[in-house]
């Protein structure tokens, strides 16, 4: 009796799991091919997953693009965008997380509930201070808005690095102090390797955050030549005309491929930093 209470909860479970796998993917795989699929039978066919004539020339239609700027210039605007704001953002992240860590000044206590706080308010609240601001120093329409902001820190970032700073030994602090190493030392030999998975969690995050982002680029940005992938994606459905849906569908299936290369090459260190964060070593 024991062994089959054992077998059918291992068979329930595998069936869960299975089942909640296949809801979780099912929207991806429509995605998928549908991107495959005519105009006409993604209208008549809206519950069938898999194409009843098989249409590759929604990918060519799509990287066409719009107004003479094809996808490989809202690809590559992207690529800028999200490379220079995730560096920026990690990086000074890491260095204030490490002085909320490890240096001792005053108005510490305080400095951190203000971070605290930044990172319960939510950002609408922030959206027209910000606009007004960058406004006034004629950044609309550039990339500026979407990227400067990054290079003072993400209060998430900074709380989730300053957590696993906390697990590591002081003492390594205070072996590599005695042995010469200035704070900047300590920083840059010491702590950043020691801390890699919480960076490489921050990345990956950031990562998705300002690919998928659409709120942003759609305040700042007003030339199409400067738009994003997600912006882009957007200019496929107009009320005004006909929506190349197929043509959505493709640009969509090829904008997700970034940021699954980036989780599943960096897999180990995201569950690491998540798992690890907050420990007290």
């Amino acid at each position: 009796m024991t062994y089959k209470k054992k077998l059918t909860k291992k068979i329930f479970f595998h069936v869960f799991v299975s089942l909640t796998c296949i809801l979780m993917v099912y929207p991806i795989l429509y995605m998928l091919f549908g991107s495959f699929k005519t105009q006409q039978d993604i209208f008549q066919n809206p519950t069938s997953l898999f194409p009843r004539e098989w249409n590759f020339n929604n990918y060519a239609n799509g990287w066409k693009g719009f107004g003479g700027t094809t996808f490989a210039t809202f690809f590559k605007n992207s690529i800028i965008i999200t490379v220079i704001s995730v560096l920026g953002q990690v990086g000074s992240s890491a260095i204030i997380a490490y002085g909320f860590a490890r240096c001792r000044f005053k108005g510490r206590s305080i400095w951190f509930s203000v971070m605290i706080i930044m990172m319960l308010m939510p950002a609408q609240v922030l959206i027209i201070p910000q606009y007004i601001m960058f406004n006034t120093f004629g950044w609309v329409n550039s990339w500026l808005p979407l990227i400067v902001p990054g290079f003072f820190g993400y209060p998430f970032f900074i709380f989730l690095i300053y957590q696993f700073i906390r697990r590591l030994p002081i003492e390594l602090d205070e072996s590599a102090y005695i042995d010469g190493c200035s704070k900047y030392s300590i920083f840059g030999r010491i702590i950043l390797p020691l801390i890699k998975p919480a960076l490489i969690t921050s990345m990956i995050f950031a990562t998705y955050w300002k690919w998928d982002d659409f709120f942003g680029p759609m305040i700042y940005l007003t030339d199409i030549k400067r738009y994003t992938v997600s912006i882009a994606l957007k200019m496929f459905t107009d009320p005004a005309a006909q929506s190349d849906w197929g043509a959505a569908y493709a640009m969509a299936v090829l904008s997700l491929i970034p940021v699954i290369i980036i989780f599943f090459s960096f897999q180990k260190y995201l569950v690491q930093g998540i798992s690890t964060t907050g420990l007290k070593g």
